[in-house]
C-alpha cells in the first residue's frame, strides 16, 4: 500500500468512516464475505465497478436476500420498490464517482436512487473504488465526476445528452441529463457506518 493510500484510508478514519486496502477482484470478494453476513439484505446501487469486480454476482449466487435492481424485465414500479427497499436494508453497497485525499466522497447521481441510502437508512454502507477514483481536492472529484465520470455513463445507459457526443460535460439542461444530485459526504455520526475499500486497480469510470 502506497502512501497516497495510507494518507486516504487515515482521512476516512478521521472522518468516522472506515477504510480498507485490497490488492485485486479477489481480495474484495474474500473480504466482502467478511463482511456481509449470511441471511443479510442487501441493496446496491448502480456501479460499473461492482459488475466488473464481480462483486454483484458474489451478491446473487450468496446466502444474501439480495435487491437486485439489474434484474431483467423489471418495471418501472418494481424497481421502485428496489430504491425504496434499499433505505431498510441491512447492507447497502455501491461504487462512488471520487474519494479525496482528506477522506471525502463525491458523487453526481440522476434520480438520487444510488446517494439517498448513502446518506440515510441502510445500517452499514459499502463503498468500492478503484485507485483511478482517488483525487487530490474536492475540486478536483468535481472536475473527474463531470468532464470522465458522468459521460461515460450517460453513454453507457444510452442517454442523447451532448457529452455522450461531445465526451466532455456542458452543463446541459438535457430532459436526460444524468448530472442532478451533487452530493459530498465529509462524514459520519454514526462511526464506520460507511466502509470505503480501495482496490489497488482501476475500475469503473
Amino acid at each position: 500500500m502506497d502512501e497516497k493510500i495510507k494518507n486516504v484510508i487515515y482521512n476516512l478514519q478521521r472522518n468516522n468512516m472506515a477504510g480498507y486496502f485490497v490488492r485485486n477482484k479477489n481480495e474484495l470478494i474474500d473480504l466482502l464475505t467478511t463482511l456481509i453476513n449470511p441471511g443479510n439484505t442487501v441493496g446496491c446501487g448502480d456501479s460499473v465497478t461492482l459488475e466488473s469486480t464481480g462483486a454483484f454476482d458474489f451478491l446473487r449466487n450468496g446466502n444474501y436476500v439480495f435487491y437486485d435492481k439489474h434484474r431483467p424485465n423489471l418495471t418501472a414500479e418494481e424497481k421502485r420498490k428496489i430504491y425504496l427497499s434499499n433505505f431498510s436494508a441491512d447492507i447497502f453497497i455501491t461504487g462512488t464517482n471520487a474519494v479525496t485525499a482528506d477522506g471525502k466522497l463525491f458523487n453526481i447521481d440522476g434520480n438520487g436512487s444510488r446517494v439517498a441510502p448513502i446518506l440515510y437508512g441502510p445500517k452499514q454502507v459499502i463503498v468500492v473504488v478503484g485507485i483511478n477514483k482517488l483525487v487530490n481536492t474536492v475540486e478536483d472529484a468535481i472536475l473527474r465526476t463531470r468532464q470522465i465520470a458522468a459521460p461515460l455513463d450517460a453513454k453507457r445507459l444510452g442517454k442523447k445528452t451532448p457529452c455522450t457526443s461531445l465526451g466532455r460535460c456542458i452543463d446541459c439542461r438535457h430532459k436526460q441529463r444524468i448530472c442532478n444530485d451533487f452530493v459530498l459526504i465529509t462524514g459520519q455520526f454514526v462511526k464506520n457506518r460507511i466502509k470505503v475499500i480501495i482496490i489497488n486497480e482501476p475500475f469503473g469510470f
